[in-house]
C-alpha cells in the first residue's frame, strides 16, 4: 500500500480520502489541516495533525488545499525527497520547484462535501517533472478512476477555464433562472428535465450544434419582451449571453 499524507480538509480532500479509503492501492496515513475538527470524514485509522513537525515519512504529500495554500504550505514544507504533488487546475507545476519529485495529481470535477460520487468516472490529469514520478501519479489515479488524461500546465488550465464555464458559470445562470420562479411562485423542479435534456444531448451533439433559442433565432419580439422584464444584473447577463449566441453563431443583435 502506498501511503499518502493529505493536506486539506475542504470538499476535493475529503473525497479523495473517500476514494483512496474505497481502493486497496493506497492509505491515507496522515491528514494535516490547521483546523482538525473540519477532518471530521477521517476514520480513527488516520492520523490528523496540525503541526509540520508532526509529518511522517509518506511516499506522496498531497496538497488538496486552496490555490493560495498552495505556495503557502511549500514554502514551510520541508523537502525529504517524496513525491510532492497539488491538486489544483490553475496553478502551475513550478509552485512545487523546490522539491527534488513534484507533480500535479488534477481531479476534473465539481466536488460537494457531501454529494456522493463515482469516482470511477472523474477524469484525472496528471503532471509531473520526471517521468518515473508521472508514473506513480498515473498508477495513483487508475486505482481510483478509469479516465486518465495526461496533460500539461497550459493545458490543465485551458480545462479549468472550460470548467468554470461549464459548471460555475452554468450553475449561476441555473441559480438566476430559480430566481426568477421564486418571483413568479413557481418550483423550479419544472425546469429540472429541460436542464437534463440540455446536458444529454451532448452525447451526440456539439454544444454549437445543439444551440436553440430565440437568440439563435434572431427573434427580437421576445428578445425584447425578456429584455423588457428584467432588471440589473439579470438584464446585463440575459443582454451578454444574447450577444455572444449571435456573434458565435454569425448574427447580430
Amino acid at each position: 500500500m502506498r501511503k499518502i499524507a493529505l493536506f486539506g480538509a475542504g470538499n476535493v480532500a475529503s473525497h479523495l480520502y473517500r476514494a483512496f479509503s474505497e481502493g486497496n492501492y493506497a492509505t491515507v496515513s496522515q491528514l494535516f489541516s490547521r483546523d482538525p475538527a473540519k477532518a471530521d470524514f477521517v476514520s480513527s485509522e488516520t492520523e490528523v495533525i496540525a503541526d509540520y513537525a508532526q509529518l511522517k515519512d509518506a511516499d506522496l504529500y498531497l496538497l488538496a488545499v486552496s490555490d493560495d495554500g498552495i505556495a503557502e504550505i511549500a514554502e514551510k514544507l520541508e523537502d525529504r525527497g517524496n513525491l510532492v504533488a497539488h491538486t489544483s487546475g490553475s496553478t502551475g507545476m513550478e509552485v512545487l520547484k523546490k522539491f527534488q519529485q513534484h507533480g500535479v495529481f488534477y481531479p476534473l470535477q465539481t466536488f460537494s462535501k457531501n454529494r456522493e460520487l463515482d469516482y470511477r468516472t472523474i477524469p484525472f490529469c496528471p503532471e509531473a517533472n520526471s517521468e518515473e514520478n508521472l508514473e506513480e501519479l498515473k498508477d495513483l489515479a487508475k486505482s481510483i478512476s478509469e479516465a486518465i488524461y495526461e496533460v500539461n500546465s497550459d493545458q490543465r488550465r485551458g480545462l479549468h477555464l472550460s470548467a468554470v464555464f461549464v459548471n460555475n458559470f452554468s450553475n449561476h445562470l441555473f441559480t438566476l433562472g430559480n430566481s426568477i420562479c421564486k418571483d413568479k411562485n413557481l418550483d423550479f423542479k419544472i425546469l429540472q428535465p429541460l436542464i437534463k435534456e440540455t446536458v444529454s444531448k451532448l452525447d451526440v451533439l456539439l454544444p454549437a450544434d445543439a444551440q436553440t433559442g430565440p437568440a439563435l433565432r434572431n427573434d427580437q419580439e421576445t428578445i425584447q419582451k425578456h429584455l423588457n422584464s428584467l432588471t440589473g444584473d439579470r438584464k446585463l447577463v440575459y443582454k451578454t449571453l444574447t450577444d455572444s449566441i449571435q456573434k458565435f453563431h454569425g448574427k447580430k443583435l
